[in-house]
């Protein structure tokens, strides 16, 4: 699934493309995503502009003029790119969002269905339909906020950043690869970690997530940014998805468990509970 650094890739890219553009005739693929779009919403979307595009944790916010707000999710497999409507239509894709005069559009594609679009009045209405309020973005993680929290867990450190009530956009790859950054165990429990430790993991979150931001997120199977460029951070792993392999930095085999529902890849040299 694109974690924060794919969705904030995504958002970079589509800003130029989309800002300012009116949106026109809403084309939709008969086959439903993971939530069903609502045909009343091509009446009230069609001629508004868009203002923005911005992200909150793995959703885009596409801002629309006079207030109300197109929320994406990518799913697992979504794409989300503008073209020129003389492009072939690529397979999977499920919705269409001409611009302008139509020569461009916004094309949705999604092998698997997972991702949705959703209509909403204003973003409380969506914060109220978010299954768990999100967390802190996690440049906004402070070291009080982050202290308390890791306190009052009683849980491993791998399901505490996965949790995105506590922090928003973390997902299986940054939390991986934030963990070995810190020198931390993935089954240490959080209200165990130490103050020193703890605010080494916050820094080591922040460090990941931009430098993965740099390099446009990661590609392991379907992701492609905005502008249909692949990622560069796969390239950068130190543990995530290399079960077997040599520690970069020490050559023990690089082990792998399962916690939280997840694969979660770490050095048993490197770090420790």
């Amino acid at each position: 699934m694109p974690e924060l650094p794919e969705v904030e890739t995504v958002v970079r890219d589509l800003r130029p493309e989309l800002i300012g553009r009116q949106l026109g005739r809403i084309h939709r693929s008969a086959r439903n995503l993971r939530r069903k779009w609502q045909p009343e919403w091509d009446l009230q979307i069609t001629g508004r502009k868009i203002q923005a595009i911005n992200r909150r944790g793995k959703w885009i916010h596409i801002a629309l003029d006079t207030g109300p707000y197109l929320v994406v999710h990518l799913g697992m497999t979504g794409q989300l790119q503008v073209h020129g409507q003389a492009i072939s239509i690529p397979a999977h894709t499920h919705l269409r969002m001409e611009l302008d005069s139509g020569e461009r559009e916004l094309r949705f594609t999604d092998i698997r269905r997972f991702g949705s679009f959703q209509f909403f009045q204003n973003l409380s209405d969506w914060e109220s339909s978010v299954t768990e309020p999100l967390g802190p973005e996690p440049w906004d993680l402070t070291p009080e906020y982050w202290k308390e929290k890791l306190k009052k867990a009683n849980r491993n450190l791998k399901a505490l950043l996965l949790d995105q009530s506590i922090v928003a956009g973390v997902g299986n790859i940054y939390a991986d690869e934030s963990l070995f950054h810190a020198g931390i165990h993935p089954t240490t429990l959080a209200s165990q970690l130490s103050a020193r430790r703890g605010e080494k993991l916050r820094q080591s979150v922040v460090e990941i997530l931009t430098r993965a931001i740099e390099l446009r997120g990661s590609t392991i199977r379907n992701y492609v940014g905005g502008s249909g460029l692949k990622g560069g951070y796969q390239d950068a792993f130190f543990v995530y998805g290399r079960t077997n392999q040599p520690c970069l930095k020490c050559s023990k085999p690089i082990e792998c468990i399962r916690l939280a529902g997840r694969s979660t890849h770490y050095c048993p040299r490197c770090q420790k509970a």
